[in-house]
């Protein structure tokens, strides 16, 4: 949210008052609209950059706010997670070498975000979903304490009435509850902004849709969530679920989540947009308003449309329209919001460039393009690739094409012919394209990860396997080459401190478990096949109730006619647990003394995992 002070909408009083603003502000912008006061020349382009703390462990660093303090500088700015940072690019004409010049912008800002987290012993990590993020960091303890992040929360919160629902599934799965909004936290993007002329808002937007599919194939770099496998370009699937207002018990007024490609192509002006925005979405927050805008335009001056761009702020379409205000004269732009943050900066440019590329490269055979194809076909193309990155087939002017060949024989040509008529540099459009190019016929940043993810998960328990990665990353962008050449990690980027081993790092999550109103001689057999030492054993709730161990299977093998009616006849329920930040030295002390060999962690009364004497 650009409003930095904001509150609850708590009462009528407050409704009235920010609903009369908000009314007002899409007056005043069909006023200003009819007026031809909006800039359409020059384009500018401009960037947002956002990015991972991590400490010297791989984990996620909570000196977000710490460091932001160091950096003193207004590019930067904090994020909705303490371990991320954002920052804002200068905006820039679209012209000769805008693109390398925001480069060296990026990269010199980012040397001074690096130094400053240096100081706190942190370092910077530039990937979709930081792949070390755990639950123990999706704790409100972890939410930067600014209190429009908490307010939102709670907006959120108070809307739902409910416990927010994550289910993601792809190789693996993530099926969850949780409170708050902070998985949205998990997300760091990369959001290219490009300022278009209002007159042809409903061409240029709807164009920015069809792209959107075959952009984000080639730029997906997203591919872990909590340890698990999901989609290429999970961020889609995260950021929609993690802040939806919507419940699955019942309907409100919202018939699609805030977080939404769209359901039907754009038609109208500019103010027919966010009229549709406010039709569909309630508003969340508010804040102070010293005029209203209206007045404030009669007075001659260009209002902010703080009422609106606070609505804006808070519905979050992959594809954004902004407002703005550029040397005292109106704009809007298409903020670009699902390109992921990383591989590198290298990388970022060159999606940017792509992109920007494409919007202005559009053949005179695709203009009115809501005629040529069928939205629901976009859409369609749009979440194809974020479940499967480059192995995507697209729906392309009627017909079915290859990720691979859509993006090398029709949308490179024409991302240079647009660089071109804008009087880009050539040699930054060859420059940036052709690491487009390699990428197309090597590797993203996502496939780069799962590989890496599954070389190493075959030498290393998750936790670890996970550090190395992050490691890795870490240290192939240090060396500024783009993830086309990047090599699969070693192993030896990094090893856990036999000091810092945490029981969470070493244990067992995939646990066959049984409850105890199961047949016991099915629970037997099933540690008999599985060759399983230990068994836990739930009860109605799914919380941890006691413990099978091989010496019963052995014993009940043997005398079977001695096989107990009840699991909880035989198990044991005298149990000494751990929780998974206990160390792996008091681990195993815990196990001597006590002369065990499983010892199960639990969050609460929930099993999370084992450890065992092979474990240790």
């Amino acid at each position: 949210m650009g409003e930095k002070i904001v509150r609850k909408i708590n009462n009528h009083e407050d409704k009235k008052e920010y609903i009369d603003h908000l009314l007002k502000d899409i007056e005043t912008l069909e006023l200003m609209l009819n007026k031809g006061l909006f800039s359409a020349k020059p384009i500018h382009i401009g960037a947002e950059q956002e990015f991972c703390l991590v400490d010297e462990s791989w984990d996620p660093s909570s000196l977000g706010t710490e460091i932001l303090e160091d950096i003193d500088d207004e590019h930067f700015t904090s994020e909705l997670n303490k371990y991320n940072l954002e920052l804002n690019l200068d905006p820039l004409k679209l012209e000769g070498s805008c693109f390398s010049d925001l480069h060296k912008q990026l990269n010199t800002l980012m040397a001074v975000a690096k130094d400053a987290a240096a100081k706190h012993k942190s370092r910077i990590i530039l990937t979709g979903i930081l792949p070390t993020i755990s639950h123990k960091y999706l704790q409100l303890d972890s939410m930067t304490p600014v209190d429009r992040y908490k307010i939102l929360n709670e907006a959120i919160q108070e809307i739902r009435k409910d416990d927010i629902e994550l289910h993601i599934k792809g190789v693996d799965e993530v099926n969850l509850h949780h409170d708050t909004i902070l998985y949205e936290g998990c997300n760091t993007s990369f959001q290219a902004h490009l300022q278009i002329d209002p007159e042809h808002f409903a061409e240029f937007y709807n164009w920015a849709q069809a792209i959107a599919g075959p952009v984000l194939s080639i730029c997906a770099n997203s591919p872990l969530l909590l340890g698990k496998e999901l989609w290429e370009e999970t961020r889609i699937a995260l950021f929609t679920q993690s802040v939806d207002t919507r419940r699955s018990t019942f309907i409100l007024n919202e018939k699609e989540s805030r977080v939404s490609f769209g359901q039907d192509w754009v038609t109208g002006t500019i103010a027919d947009f966010y009229k549709n925005a406010v039709v569909n979405f309630r508003s969340l927050v508010t804040t102070a308003f010293n005029s209203d805008s209206l007045t404030q335009f009669h007075q001659g001056e260009i209002p902010k449309l703080k009422a609106l761009s606070l609505h804006n702020g808070t519905t979050y379409r992959w594809n954004r329209l902004c407002y703005g205000i550029t040397d005292g004269k109106p704009h809007v732009r298409i903020e670009n919001r699902y390109m992921p943050s990383g591989p590198t900066t290298e990388d970022e440019i060159a999606n940017m460039m792509f992109w920007v590329g494409l919007m202005h490269g559009r053949p005179k055979s695709l203009d009115n393009i809501h005629t040529k194809m069928d939205f629901k076909d976009v859409k369609s193309n749009f979440f194809s690739a974020a479940r499967y990155g480059m192995s995507s087939q697209f729906y392309w002017e009627g017909k079915l094409i290859s990720s691979k060949d859509l993006l090398l024989d029709h949308l490179l040509p024409m991302a240079f012919r647009g660089l071109y008529s804008m009087n880009i540099e050539p040699r930054d459009a060859e420059h940036y394209l052709s690491i487009i190019e390699r990428r197309i016929k090597s590797q993203t940043g996502s496939r780069w990860m799962i590989n890496a993810y599954r070389k190493l998960l075959k030498e290393n328990k998750t936790s670890e396997a996970l550090k190395i990665l992050v490691a890795t990353m870490y240290e192939r962008q240090q060396k500024r080459y783009a993830v086309d050449a990047w090599q699969l990690p070693r192993g030896d980027e990094y090893k856990i401190p036999d000091t810092e081993i945490r029981v969470g790092d070493i244990m067992n999550t995939r646990t066959i478990t049984a409850q105890d109103i199961d047949s016991p001689e099915l629970v037997l057999k099933m540690m008999l096949w599985n060759n399983i030492h230990h068994s836990p054993i739930l009860d109605n709730d799914l919380n941890l109730a006691g413990l099978l161990s091989w010496v019963d299977v052995e014993h009940y093998q043997n005398h079977p006619e001695e096989r107990p009616e009840s699991l909880k006849d035989i198990m044991k329920t005298d149990l000494i647990t751990v929780t998974e930040d206990v160390s792996l030295s008091k681990a195993k002390q815990m196990m001597e003394e006590n002369n065990i060999h499983c010892l199960p962690v639990v969050k609460e009364k929930k099993l999370v995992g084992i450890n065992t004497s092979n474990d240790l």
